[in-house]
């Protein structure tokens, strides 16, 4: 076999010995990309199972806290307030202990509590506070009695509190503004007068308890 031939038998079977390496190439860049696609796949799904968990087990602290402490309220009431306090926390990274201290301190986990200044709710609040919350969270508001809807309610009085830590850029003046009132706060502080620790301290203690008592 003259030279010539043998070059065009070695071309001839160059190309697809070219053509198959080429192939086998592909498929296995196609199979590596389908098998980090497929842990891409599997690590946000366990992240986001991780995620449920941490949701879950969240909950079931809060449902707990409120089946010790709460008066008045129905099962399927419990189930709302559980679901209500989770949401209000994620919306203003609150922790949940920390809110249902407030609400602990403020009403007992009572039903339908009223003060003796005309707070009313789990997060007592006045009527002329609740009417301008619910404007600004878009509830249709129908007079102090919206008060007493707790899931309103709490949200109301989150964003209350959420609203006294921005204006006054402190979680202990906030809380103390959010029981004693803005204006009479404010002219404290212009006064250099002290604040007024009661409510502060109950906030403060019940919450350490409900950290300590209910963490898993």
């Amino acid at each position: 076999m003259t030279t010539l031939k043998l070059d065009r038998l070695g071309l001839f079977l160059s190309k697809p010995l070219a053509l198959l390496f080429v192939l086998i190439y592909l498929s296995q860049s196609v199979f590596i990309i389908i098998l980090v696609q497929d842990k891409f796949d599997l690590e946000k799904q366990i992240e986001f199972q991780r995620k449920r968990i941490s949701e879950l087990e969240e909950k079931l602290q809060i449902l707990q806290v409120i089946e010790d402490f709460q008066i008045g309220f129905s099962d399927q009431e419990k189930a709302e307030l559980v679901n209500v306090i989770s949401t209000e926390c994620r919306k203003y990274d609150y922790d949940p202990m920390f809110l249902m201290a407030v609400i602990l301190t403020e009403s007992s986990f009572k039903r339908g509590q009223v003060s003796s200044v005309g707070a009313r709710g789990l997060m007592q609040i006045r009527p002329f506070v609740g009417r301008s919350l619910a404007d600004k969270i878009g509830i249709d508001w129908e007079g102090s009695q919206t008060l007493f809807q707790p899931e309103l309610n709490i949200q109301m009085g989150s964003l209350h509190l959420f609203e006294m830590i921005l204006k006054f850029k402190d979680v202990r003046k906030a809380i103390v503004s959010y029981n004693l009132g803005e204006t009479a706060l404010r002219s404290r502080v212009k006064l250099n007068e002290p604040l007024p620790k009661s409510f502060l301290n109950k906030v403060m203690s019940n919450y350490e308890m409900l950290k300590e008592k209910y963490r898993i």
